[in-house]
């Protein structure tokens, strides 16, 4: 992928990350509720976009933050 390519899907990631990391911390539910799974795929979506923008990040490829961003995926999907 080139920069022209990846630029504008990076500036595209961060507004999806403005709008699901508000909508997070706008969501009312706490851990027991009825509507903790709701909060909880918000937050997924926003580590699922973290992921994102780790693999397209120019430079060198950060197995470490790729590993870390997939341990978070996984660890709130439990």
């Amino acid at each position: 992928m080139n920069k022209i390519e990846r630029e504008p899907l990076i500036k595209t990631s961060w507004e999806l990350h403005s709008v699901i990391e508000e909508s997070y911390l706008q969501h009312s539910a706490v851990e027991g509720d009825e509507q903790w799974s709701d909060k909880q795929r918000i937050l997924l979506a926003d580590m699922a976009i973290h992921l994102l923008q780790t693999a397209l990040k120019p430079g060198e490829v950060e197995l470490d933050k790729l590993q870390n961003n997939l341990y978070s995926i996984l660890t709130i999907s439990e």
